[in-house]
């Protein structure tokens, strides 16, 4: 079979375009067709199978593909699911395995989604922890959630920064109920005196 190959990391894979181009000019009279066994909003399966001119399925691909695993994935999981069930369909015919049932595309799918794997969270040290529980007394609350989100806290280190944050999210809303509640009062007496300023002026110009 002469294909044109991809090589990826030193070893020569054919791409599903070719296999489809292969079986289309070799296998005129059979079929290739696909059909979901799994679809939800963020998981796809399918299966494809390849059939001779009477119908008989001589071989078969299943892939699986997650929403959001890898870049491409975010809007063509569904899409990307079908290719690589393809292309396994026809590597289980014999077309395009001179190294791998896998196809290039699969190979680079994986590595992709690899490489967007969650890289391991860092141990949150004594040091950035003292400066997180300094950071929440001057009132960095916000900032101190994100960065809590990148290291891995024990048990005890987020319990403690939970409720330190708990504490100061109380004290900020009382301290604001205080300061409403002197506003209010202080607009309460502004209007007593202007009341009285006005009664007053009233009453010299009674008795002018």
């Amino acid at each position: 079979m002469n294909m044109k190959t991809i090589n990826i990391h030193g070893k020569e894979y054919v791409e599903v375009n070719e296999r489809i181009i292969y079986f289309r000019k070799h296998y005129k009279d059979w079929s290739l067709i696909s059909d979901f066994v799994e679809l939800s909003e963020n998981k796809c399966v399918i299966k494809a199978e390849v059939k001779n001119k009477d119908g008989r399925v001589i071989a078969d691909g299943i892939a699986e593909e997650i929403k959001g695993s890898s870049y491409i994935n975010k809007t063509s999981f569904i899409e990307n699911c079908q290719t690589s069930a393809w292309g396994r369909a026809l590597g289980n015919l014999g077309i395009g395995i001179d190294t791998s049932i896998a196809s290039a595309f699969e190979v680079n799918n994986a590595i992709k989604q690899q490489e967007t794997k969650p890289k391991t969270k860092e141990k949150l040290n004594n040091d950035k922890y003292q400066a997180m529980i300094v950071a929440i007394g001057d009132g960095k609350i916000e900032i101190v959630q994100e960065r809590m989100k990148n290291y891995k806290l024990t048990k005890k280190q987020k319990t403690t920064l939970d409720k330190l944050i708990k504490e100061q999210i109380e004290e900020i809303n009382k301290t604001g109920k205080q300061e409403k509640k002197e506003e209010a009062r202080f607009n309460s007496i502004t209007e007593i005196n202007e009341g009285l300023a006005a009664t007053i002026r009233e009453y010299h110009d009674l008795n002018q």
